[in-house]
């Protein structure tokens, strides 16, 4: 009877430890529409939800398989008809509410992420390389012990050089909408990491990816950023917020300092909702105390 027991709740152990997958959770704090789109790395599923609508205020939770790896981002400025065809502003993909295996168009601010399976950690970034045009913060909660949020905070667009200002095309999205990157912007090797720069040794930072880094330290700010913004984590749960501190504008902020992570290596059912709850209560903590910390920067 004990190894029948024994061997119960060693299947029991190794289907948990196996079985262990993130959900991600979505919310807009913009004051604003925003259309939320998702991508699948090679060789694994798409979520159950590639594109959506996200009013202001509003949330939905995604579930996720062990070992999903890919991208997430914000669409804004969008029309779509009742077919679901259309076209936004920024962070396009392909013209279609479901962008289906379908990228963003840059400049985009992007959520990145590989999952563990089993034991094995996850790997995440915020990623500014193709550009910027919403504020983004992504707070993991952990399975074994504390994880770090990472993210971009700042409005990059209020400071962004003019050659590489995205402009909206009419009244309602007058302004400064997004920021090209450098490399989308001018298209020289040295800015894309590729030819000749395309090793971490010739390709360095430049003035302007500088200019992304200094708003926003914990994000990818070039291809070679590793060493300060890829983070890992064992987590069950991944709070991913659009606009976290809506309503400032200001450059000179972003989260403190990260400690130096680690290198990257190498669909059921939606569970969807929406709520007016801003926030889940420990993440509208955590924005509290980095939005005090803006402040008195």
């Amino acid at each position: 009877m004990a190894s029948w027991r024994l061997f119960i709740s060693l299947i029991v152990i190794s289907f948990s430890t196996n079985s262990i997958a993130s959900t991600f959770i979505i919310t807009n704090n913009c004051p604003f529409a925003i259309w939320p789109g998702t991508l699948a790395g090679a060789g694994t599923p798409q979520l159950p939800a590639t594109g959506f609508q996200l009013d202001s205020g509003q949330s939905i939770t995604i579930p996720t398989v062990p070992g999903w790896s890919g991208r997430i981002w914000a669409r804004t400025g969008c029309t779509f008809n009742t077919m679901g065809v259309g076209s936004c502003v920024t962070g396009d993909c392909g013209g279609k509410l479901q962008c289906d295996g379908i990228g963003a168009t840059p400049p985009a601010s992007l959520f990145e992420i590989t999952l563990g399976t089993g034991d094995q950690k996850d790997f995440y970034d915020v990623s500014i390389v193709d550009g910027y045009n919403l504020p983004l913060v992504a707070a993991p909660r952990g399975v074994y012990g504390e994880c770090n949020a990472t993210g971009c905070v700042a409005d990059i667009n209020m400071g962004c050089p003019k050659e590489l200002q995205v402009i909206g095309s009419d009244e309602r999205e007058g302004g400064v909408v997004a920021c090209k990157s450098a490399c989308e912007a001018f298209g020289l090797d040295q800015y894309c990491c590729s030819g000749e720069f395309a090793n971490p040794t010739t390709c360095r930072p430049s003035f302007y990816s500088g200019i992304f880094k200094n708003a926003c330290p914990r994000a990818y700010s070039y291809a070679f950023d590793d060493g300060t913004s890829t983070f890992t984590c064992k987590a069950s749960e991944y709070d991913i917020i659009f606009c976290p501190n809506s309503g400032m504008r200001r450059i000179d902020g972003g989260l403190q300092a990260p400690e130096v992570g680690e290198s990257r290596s190498g669909k059921t059912a939606a569970t969807a909702s929406s709520s007016t709850i801003l926030l889940p209560f420990p993440v509208s903590i955590f924005v509290l105390l980095f939005t005090l910390y803006l402040w008195h920067t």
